[in-house]
């Protein structure tokens, strides 16, 4: 949106022998409204922030006040509230909402969560089973077994100054002639057994639940976990591994391991699988995670045989005028209405402009499906290059306006939960002449390498002659960069026996 504004601006030129003149001059600029300046911002808000600015609003300006939910909360899952949308979406328009869910994304995992309301702990009616137990860290669960043991005052002491100075995967970072020097004097003991003292205390921790806590590096981690297995040959041989070929392990040099160690194929793989039931991070499971909440700002459903955009109502706020300061207003026109005139014009706008803000994000939503259908379809293989220009002349938007759009804004399909701007990426030529998505060409090769042999585990060099068969170039550092933005290891990593 453009807004231009005309001035006159009158210029007085003084010249030699010359009477001063007075002469006018018209001029264009562009000006941003505060109306204008308010829709760019709410328009890069993600819906987060969007009801932050919004409960501001509220408390600022007495003209504005919230709509009640009409709508109850589905209290059903994803699935029922996005079946619920698609049988709405016969009598609604696709401006229209058809679902009302929250989305929680824990561990870089997406699960839905019924909108419904959290209920007050407190409340009498609340059964026991609902209240949700408190979280256990690593210290507390240290703390208790400590609690328990038969230890000394002195030695409980110098256990639970360890266990302060664990780190949250269970490790012990510093080195206990580190850890001797700040350790309190009164839980020290003689200074000629402070180093003892602490090794000792280290044994009582090495000791406690979760095996390999208190470990200073992986190795002692796996050795303190294999101790805690009953004896056994596999037993015997995973422990020769790990405390003198842990190296040769990770490098997944099998021929020269069975040397070393003196077994075959089958005592080895047996080690092996032994090894990987072993936790190298302990400390893990008591790791507090913060789970991250997102409301999807669209809602993705195939609606007669046609992938449709719908707005999620629950990520619009729905705002109106008060009544009681709107008649106040009318009554006291003739008196110049005082603040509240100003508050009803920058409730107006404010409202318009979430409506605007909106129909917008639909918009660009709807033609970012129009162009992705196949990945709808069929996935991440049949995503299709697509630029933010692309869509900026479809919808007759400039392209830093998608682009806000586009940013920490969601939709909700049934292949899951994306940001807008997933579906943008850079193309690949193939020999046809047309291009591949790189998004496209990464589930290719995550698709190749979950299909090869273990033992014999395709180089990036065959996959680029794999892919270059079907018509997709790419050169081998290219591959190798995908298949490092996947997470997947190098090929001899991947090697198995």
């Amino acid at each position: 949106m453009k807004v231009y504004a005309a001035s006159i601006s009158a210029n007085i030129s003084v010249c030699k022998a010359v009477k001063p003149q007075l002469s006018l001059k018209l001029t264009q600029h562009l000006a941003l409204t505060p109306q204008l300046q308010q829709s760019i911002r709410l328009l890069q808000l993600s819906t987060l922030e969007l009801n932050q600015e919004i409960e501001q609003a509220l408390q600022d300006n007495p003209l504005l006040e919230r709509v009640d939910a009409e709508t109850p909360a589905y209290a059903g899952g994803a699935e029922d509230a996005l079946a619920h949308a698609e049988a709405s979406a016969e009598d609604a328009q696709p401006q229209e909402s058809l679902l009302a869910a929250e989305w929680s994304i824990d561990a870089g995992e997406w699960q839905a969560v019924a909108q419904g309301g959290v209920r007050d702990p407190n409340d009498e009616d609340v059964e026991a089973g609902e209240i949700a137990p408190a979280h256990v860290t690593l210290r507390d669960h240290l703390t208790e077994q400590l609690a328990l043991s038969q230890l000394s005052d002195a030695e409980k002491a110098r256990v639970a100054f360890l266990i302060e100075a664990l780190e949250e995967d269970g490790y012990l970072s510093a080195s206990l002639e580190e850890l001797a020097e700040v350790m309190p004097a009164e839980i020290a003991g003689a200074p000629e057994e402070k180093l003892e003292n602490l090794a000792i205390a280290l044994k009582h921790l090495q000791s406690f639940d979760p095996p390999g806590v208190g470990a200073r590096d992986a190795r002692e981690c796996l050795l303190l976990q294999l101790d805690n297995l009953p004896p056994s040959d596999t037993q015997r041989l995973a422990r020769a591994i790990v405390a003198e070929h842990l190296e040769t392990l990770a490098a997944r040099d099998y021929s020269a391991l069975k040397k070393a160690i003196g077994c075959d194929e089958d005592a080895l793989r047996a080690a092996m699988q032994l090894i990987r039931t072993l936790n190298p991070r302990p400390g893990a499971p008591y790791a507090f995670i913060e789970p991250r909440y997102v409301t999807p700002d669209v809602i993705v459903r195939k609606v007669q045989g046609r992938w449709t955009a719908f707005l999620n109502q629950e990520a619009v706020p729905k705002l109106r005028i008060n009544r009681l300061y709107a008649d106040l207003i009318r009554q006291n026109r003739a008196n110049g209405g005082g603040n509240l005139v100003g508050q009803l014009q920058e409730a107006k706008w404010l409202i318009k402009n979430i409506e605007q803000r909106a129909q917008t994000i639909l918009r660009v939503a709807q033609a970012i499906v129009d162009r992705q259908r196949a990945f709808f379809d069929h996935g991440e293989v049949a995503m299709r290059p697509l630029t933010l220009r692309e869509i900026a002349e479809t919808v007759g938007l400039h392209e830093s306006t998608v682009s806000r759009v586009t940013n920490q804004k969601y939709l909700a399909s049934p292949r899951g939960i994306f940001e807008l701007k997933y579906f943008f990426g850079s193309h690949v030529a193939t020999e046809s002449g047309g291009a591949a998505s790189s998004t496209a060409i990464r589930a290719l090769i995550k698709q190749l390498i979950a299909a090869e042999d273990g033992q014999k585990p395709l180089s990036d060099a065959k996959i680029a002659e794999i892919l270059a068969a079907q018509g997709i170039t790419v050169a081998r550092r290219t591959v190798a960069k995908y298949r490092e933005s996947l997470g997947i290891p190098a090929v001899a990593q991947r090697k198995t026996l």
